[in-house]
């Protein structure tokens, strides 16, 4: 478990450092605007620095920003998750104070663009091993278990309002490149984290009591335990059938792992569910 959470720490480093570069090397010369609060915080500081000639440090806002949200985010979504969200923004408002600020094109396309791929790897690495960037992560998630709706729908909320205040305070057309921005980033985190809200685990093991007992442990989800019998081996098997919120996918992996080395985990899309699905405001 140690290794994992040591990979799991420096993924959150890699990821902040892809951000940051995002921010001072593409996107904050070119006035192009990045997602969530991370672009809450880029608006801001041009609005500070442009028409009240006050110099905010956008890294500084993002930390302020998090707070709040990172108080949230401990009662509601989990301390472990919280905890390598703290500080992934920690390490992002590290690097953003540490490495310059330069343009490395002066074509605001190619900025929007790259500006867009390496934060899209950013967040998706941060993502992909049970972290998160914190900001809209966290609000979207809590929203999304108080409501079961998709956090798509939460994350457009706020992107839409940063594309519309970017085209209200400069003009349109850097707008449509924050657009541009968003939409890059959007792809390579489909790419690089799992895409679909809900997934469903197949979990193949020979101590179906011990992995059972191992996830009710730290997670709160129904398991369908079917009866399965190796073709090779001719050995009697278990299949653990469980479905999962992409956010719960690196704990469910490091569980199982830890409870049933020899286990074998078939992660599949799940386009659609009926039925009771545990929300964060229903009671077990």
């Amino acid at each position: 478990m140690f290794i994992f959470e040591a990979k799991r720490f420096i993924i959150v480093i890699i990821g902040a450092i892809f951000n940051a570069i995002s921010l001072n090397l593409f996107l904050e010369q070119a006035n192009v605007f990045a997602s969530g609060f991370t672009g809450v915080a880029q608006i801001s500081a041009s609005i500070a620095t442009d028409f009240f000639d006050i110099d905010l440090s956008t890294g500084v806002l993002l930390f302020l920003l998090n707070i709040p949200v990172a108080i949230l985010g401990w009662i509601k979504v989990g301390r472990g998750f919280t905890i390598y969200s703290i500080l992934s923004v920690i390490f992002m408002t590290i690097f953003l104070e540490t490495i310059p600020i330069q343009s490395l094109s002066d074509n605001i396309i190619l900025n929007a663009v790259f500006g867009g791929i390496f934060g899209g790897f950013g967040v998706g690495i941060t993502l992909k091993w049970g972290a998160s960037t914190g900001g809209m992560d966290i609000v979207a998630m809590v929203l999304s278990r108080m409501k079961d709706r998709p956090i798509g729908i939460y994350f457009l909320t706020l992107n839409g309002a940063i594309i519309v205040l970017a085209g209200m305070v400069y003009d349109p057309e850097k707008a449509l490149y924050t657009l541009v921005t968003l939409y890059v980033t959007t792809r390579v985190i489909d790419a690089v984290h799992t895409r679909h809200e809900k997934l469903t685990a197949m979990i193949i093991t020979a101590k179906g009591q011990e992995v059972t007992k191992a996830i009710h442990a730290n997670m709160v989800r129904g398991i369908t335990r079917i009866p399965a019998r190796g073709a090779f081996t001719d050995e009697d098997r278990e299949m653990l059938m469980i479905v999962v919120t992409r956010y719960e996918l690196y704990d469910l992996e490091n569980i199982v792992k830890e409870a049933d080395p020899n286990s074998f985990t078939n992660i599949v899309q799940t386009t659609g569910i009926f039925g009771f699905f545990r929300r964060e405001d229903e009671k077990v």
